[in-house]
């Protein structure tokens, strides 16, 4: 009687499994969930798969061993520009593929998102629903737009320094300038906005 052999999973179907499950849970899988998506029973062969997603550069681990994506997004084609002042003819033509996280985060382990609410920042094109990426790594520099905890308070804002006085600005008339009576943390400074139209 002949032997019925089950078939492997290919690299790219189990990449395709923990990208589900990371854009459905919006969290990495523990190396046991890992196991049990792909059907790896030992965890030497979760070891080797992961050990393979690495040289891919498909994730990588932190300190502590967890796992941070690197392109769970997947990658997107780049098929050109297009021009937002007169209409003019344009070809479709594949100039690259690109990730969405390479293009939109440099330093995973120190990255955040954030959901925008109110319009104090509208002037600079960042409203209510928008999700902001953070980066927790940088140094604020005068003119950044910040996340800080001002006198206990949460809020986003440009950050204007002169001399040894701080000041954090809004992007809107309508709300005034903020200067810290007794205490600022700045949490991060703001690199990216995304906003989803549908």
């Amino acid at each position: 009687m002949p032997r019925i052999t089950k078939k492997r999973e290919t690299i790219s179907s189990r990449v395709g499994k923990i990208r589900k499950f990371y854009k459905n849970s919006g969290r990495m899988p523990s190396y046991s969930e890992i196991g049990d998506m792909t059907g790896l029973r030992s965890k030497n062969a979760v070891f080797k798969l992961i050990a393979k997603l690495e040289k891919l550069k498909i994730v990588e681990k932190d300190k502590k061993g967890r796992l941070i994506p690197l392109a769970m997004a997947g990658s997107v084609r780049v098929l050109g520009t297009v021009e937002a002042g007169f209409p003019s003819p344009a070809e479709e033509e594949l100039v690259d593929t690109l990730s969405l996280d390479e293009l939109l985060i440099q330093n995973r382990e120190a990255t955040f998102l954030l959901k925008v609410s109110g319009d104090s920042m509208s002037g600079a094109g960042i409203l209510p629903g928008d999700m902001v990426i953070v980066d927790k790594g940088q140094t604020p520099k005068s003119g950044d737009i910040v996340i800080a905890q001002v006198d206990g308070e949460w809020t986003m804002k440009y950050l204007r320094k002169r001399g040894e006085t701080i000041t954090l600005i809004p992007a809107n008339p309508k709300y005034q300038p903020i200067k810290p009576k007794n205490e600022l943390k700045v949490a991060g400074v703001v690199t990216a906005v995304v906003r989803k139209y549908k």
